[in-house]
């Protein structure tokens, strides 16, 4: 590095080095104002989407609370074209309604749309629980396993391993929902999944 003694030398580099770089200097300076005038229009526009995206989930959550005509139809649309949370909250939203109408598949076609969708990973935990309930309801033992091994975190394990009972003991694996069982009650369940739990061992003894 070049060491410069006197004032008029430091200014006779300084004006050197925008003699030569000058040109460079000022396009990345008109560069950087406007990759920053960008990002701010791109947080506008992602802000007002997720504005209007909640004002839309809303209506249309609403309209099939109250059993609106075509509100299942308008909120799987908004399902569909909607890649963010409130998409995901209206697939879980109509999953639970073709669930309690034990329209399985229906189902697991909204909560398979939802996992694909998720960006969060306790959401993500999330749907792949229910989703696994459901499958173990269509009897796609195999698939719900599978589905399990994506719900993670020590807040899901209780009740991960208390579906996961439930799936082997419909396969005819005792032993394994037996495991599962008491691999959730070491898992700090709630107190009313730790009755079940053991309301659910206590019937494989007997």
């Amino acid at each position: 590095m070049e060491v410069y003694t006197t004032e008029n030398e430091q200014v006779d580099a300084v004006r050197h080095f925008f003699a030569e770089n000058g040109k460079a200097l000022a396009i990345g300076i008109v560069l950087g104002i406007a990759a920053l005038g960008g990002w701010r229009y791109w947080q506008s526009h992602e802000n007002t989407a997720l504005t209007e995206a909640s004002a839309s989930f809303q209506q249309a959550s609403a309209a099939l609370v109250d059993n609106k005509a075509d509100s299942v139809a308008n909120l799987e649309k908004f399902a569909q074209s909607n890649t963010n949370s409130y998409g995901v909250f209206a697939a879980l939203q109509l999953a639970d309604h073709f669930a309690q109408a034990k329209d399985f598949a229906n189902a697991e076609k909204q909560l398979t749309l939802a996992s694909q969708h998720a960006k969060d990973d306790n959401l993500l935990s999330m749907v792949n629980y229910r989703l696994a309930r459901v499958q173990l309801q269509e009897n796609k033992l195999d698939d719900a396993l599978k589905t399990l091994d994506n719900v993670k975190g020590d807040g899901w394990m209780a009740m991960q391993q208390e579906v996961r009972g439930d799936v082997l003991l419909a396969k005819g694996d005792t032993k394994g929902a037996r495991d599962a069982y008491s691999k959730g009650l070491d898992s700090k369940p709630s107190q009313t999944l730790l009755t079940m739990l053991r309301m659910k061992l206590n019937n494989l003894s007997s």
